[in-house]
């Protein structure tokens, strides 16, 4: 009887798996098109993301504002 290899055990497994992407939100497996499980999936992540960027863009804003007045300050006094 011959062995069972790791690479036919492998082709036997990946048979046995249909086509398939995970939700960028959630991880979730799913078949379809699309980066996302569900619409709500979609709307959580768009909402995530510009809250992550209205962050970063007000901090970007702060450090901007604070290099200005430091420049400004060395120069008056």
């Amino acid at each position: 009887m011959p062995y069972d290899t790791r690479e036919n055990a492998q082709k036997e497994y990946t048979l046995k798996i249909p086509q398939h992407r995970h939700c960028r939100k959630c991880g979730k497996a799913f078949v379809g098109e699309g980066y996302y499980c569900s619409e709500e999936c979609r709307k959580t992540d768009g909402e995530a993301a510009r809250k992550s960027l209205r962050k970063y863009l007000l901090i970007f804003i702060a450090m901007v504002g604070i290099s200005v007045a430091a420049v400004v300050l060395r120069f008056v006094l």
